[in-house]
């Protein structure tokens, strides 16, 4: 396992030896998924500096307790539940048995599907490696992850540590050198969980299509929050600034624009210059995370340049620093009321940069967000709970927090993913298990079935028993 950079042979083989694996053993016991489960854990928790450091080193620069909080203890906390829950997940469940065929019995018996292919990004490489392996080994699976091209240190760690622990045949990682992607996605997997844009989603997803894969899409987009008139400004402002900043912004949750009414928004300008102010005086502090790549930059900076020249204000929050290519740290910006047409307002920022519009109602921030592209999640702020389900109603997302950002995806019981152009389908706890598994229906015949009189030739009973079905009373049957 230890040899991650996979020719297209080399990864079918793996496939195929899973398979195999798999095909010798397709029912795992609740007892050897949970040691699995366990054994993910202890590796996590016993290697977590050595992981940290590779992550870092990826980054360029992150903060580690960034990384420990938003990485190590999801990715933990994930396993925990998932081993609480497993005994309940696996019990097969009585389905209702309608009354023209009892007394047979109805039920759903989870089982596993096979090998489950994982495609991570680079933005929370561990988290969206461990979070989607603890659905498919609590569901029994085997598993196969292709790390992102920036993840190139945490690959051959991860690779290294689950070699210690876990048999090819059970979990291998794979490197991308560049052409990995595409030949992944072509295995024939019982199932494929990527997390990454909606461009390279469409490819993933066009691939997968030639084996007839299931395929689980999480993409991002422009996910709107909501400043509703009754709420503290100060107050949401701390919260979104905190999930915005969270890895310099690089997060397909974070909150991509901010709606505020229009006389709050002096308020809301001299809040965030406030709060940033007390938690960064320059982007050389050691919690300030760096920007993943030159490429990813660049493409700041030049939506940068575009606000600057477009209409809106371009503030900068930590205003004794710069974007520094060198360390590609980037400080936060807001960019107040641009062109809803200007590249800031049309294309997800992935980045420290948050544009701010105004509304003089509410209809027209629904009116807005419904006219674009479904996001991956919403944000409102209100404490007013008439207000709150009238939100919910007139928008569409993959998820909501509501008084704060972001924090519905740690939530185990409720389920993550997108819809439309966010993404489909849906994985985390219990929904992650159901996706992983074939829900397998099974009807058991009871010793004396009501099908014996309805067999050709029809007797004039029959008849009379058909009618009854389709039209709930005697009748005579049509010639």
């Amino acid at each position: 396992m230890s040899q991650v950079e996979l020719s297209e042979l080399e990864m079918q083989a793996c496939f195929n030896q899973q398979k195999r694996a798999f095909t010798e053993s397709p029912f795992l016991s609740r007892e050897l998924r949970l040691s699995n489960l366990s054994k993910v854990e202890r590796l996590i928790r016993q290697n977590q500096a050595v992981l940290c450091e590779a992550i870092r080193k990826d980054f360029g620069h992150r903060s580690s307790t960034e990384t420990a909080l938003l990485e190590f203890f999801s990715s933990i906390d994930g396993i925990v539940d998932a081993r609480k829950q497993l005994k309940k997940w696996m019990k097969p469940k009585s389905r209702h048995t309608a009354i023209w065929f009892q007394p047979a019995k109805n039920s759903v018996i989870p089982q596993p599907i096979g090998v489950v292919g994982i495609i991570v990004p680079w933005n929370y490489p561990l988290f969206l490696a461990i979070g989607p392996m603890t659905a498919a080994l609590a569901a029994g699976n085997r598993v196969m992850v292709k790390m992102s091209e920036n993840s190139q240190h945490l690959c051959r760690v991860l690779a290294e540590v689950f070699s210690t622990a876990f048999t090819e045949d059970e979990i291998c990682f794979i490197a991308e050198t560049g052409e990995t992607g595409q030949a992944f996605s072509k295995l024939a997997f019982d199932h494929l969980i990527f997390t990454g844009s909606g461009a390279t989603g469409r490819k993933v997803m066009a691939a997968a299509a030639e084996n007839l894969t299931p395929v689980t899409l999480e993409l991002g987009g422009k996910s709107p929050t909501i400043i509703a008139p009754d709420y503290d400004i100060k107050k949401a402002m701390k919260r979104i600034l905190t999930g915005k900043m969270y890895n310099a912004g690089q997060t397909c949750v974070a909150p991509d624009y901010l709606f505020v009414p229009e006389d709050k928004l002096d308020s809301v300008i001299k809040s965030a210059k406030s709060i940033v102010k007390k938690r960064f005086k320059t982007i050389e502090h050691p919690d300030y995370t760096a920007v993943i790549d030159d490429v990813s930059f660049q493409r700041l900076s030049e939506t940068l340049s575009l606000a600057k020249a477009g209409s809106g204000e371009v503030i900068n929050l930590i205003p004794d620093s710069e974007p520094d290519a060198v360390s590609r740290r980037f400080p936060i910006h807001l960019v107040v009321t641009p062109a809803v047409d200007e590249n800031v307002m049309t294309r997800e920022i992935f980045g420290p940069i948050l544009p701010i519009l105004t509304y003089k109602t509410l209809d027209d921030v629904y009116h807005f967000i419904s006219q674009r592209d479904r996001p991956l999640a919403l944000y409102i702020f209100s404490d007013d709970k008439t207000l709150q389900k009238t939100v919910l109603e007139n928008t569409l997302s993959g998820g909501v927090t509501i008084n704060d950002v972001m924090l519905h995806v740690g939530q185990h019981d409720l389920p993550f993913g997108g819809v439309g152009p966010s993404g489909m389908g849906h994985y985390h706890g219990r929904e992650g298990f159901n996706s992983l598994s074939k829900m397998r229906p099974v009807m058991a015949q009871g010793k004396w079935a009501a099908t014996a009189f309805l067999t050709a030739p029809y007797s004039g009973f029959a008849r009379r028993m058909v009618n009854f079905l389709i039209n709930r009373k005697w009748g005579k049957y049509p010639d």
